[in-house]
């Protein structure tokens, strides 16, 4: 009997769960960081998020089932949007004056999923990307959180971390769709789905990691 989509994942997230090593995000909840950080973060995201909106077209479209394509179509819209909210707060923070711009680490988030756009099988790609949902979006509330509390930015100014904060049941019902047409035909390798989710949480951790280690004061 096949397994199940919601098994896999949650074996999963499981899996990456233990690994929580942001160096950033803790500095923001407790109003240690400096303000500057987060001209850095609009100014990264801008470029992951436009990296992002192209990798998940091509993956829809390279895509051979229904199920995947709907996921990864989805996704798309969601970036495009999130691009246009990081204006308010590229408004209120001016200009990334960080070092080395754009930074590779922070970058190589979105090369890892061009790269799957690339070549990676469809349901593996859907598992470990939306494994690594949970943890961003902990990450985006605390950011968010953080940002009113001790900074003092108005909403317009998070919402890109409100988005991604937002919990949405139909990206849920659209992953799993997908991971399971990938087990019921045998095209998913669990160990590959494994592989891929470790690589997102790495790349993921290195994201808030680089900056940490840059604004860290």
């Amino acid at each position: 009997m096949t397994r199940s989509a919601r098994a896999l994942l949650d074996e999963i997230q499981k899996e990456l769960a233990p690994r929580d090593d942001n160096l950033l995000v803790p500095l923001i909840t407790a109003g240690r960081a400096p303000r500057a950080v987060f001209a850095a973060l609009a100014a990264e995201e801008k470029r992951i998020t436009l990296s992002d909106w192209r990798s998940f077209h091509a993956l829809a479209a390279r895509a051979d089932e229904p199920n995947a394509r709907t996921f990864f179509g989805g996704l798309a819209p969601g970036e495009q949007q999130a691009n246009g909210m990081l204006d308010a707060l590229l408004a209120a923070t001016g200009p990334d004056h960080g070092k080395e711009r754009p930074r590779a680490g922070c970058q190589a988030y979105p090369a890892y999923v061009a790269w799957l756009a690339l070549n990676g099988e469809s349901s593996a790609a859907a598992a470990g990307i939306f494994a690594n949902f949970a943890a961003f979006g902990r990450y985006c509330a605390d950011v968010a959180a953080g940002m009113r509390e001790h900074y003092g930015f108005a909403d317009d100014a998070c919402a890109f971390f409100d988005f991604f904060a937002a919990d949405v049941p139909e990206i849920e019902e659209q992953a799993l769709a997908a991971i399971q047409a990938g087990l019921d035909a045998r095209r998913l390798d669990e160990r590959e789905a494994h592989l891929c989710a470790r690589l997102f949480q790495s790349y993921e951790l290195q994201f808030w990691n680089t900056l940490a280690g840059e604004f860290r004061s």
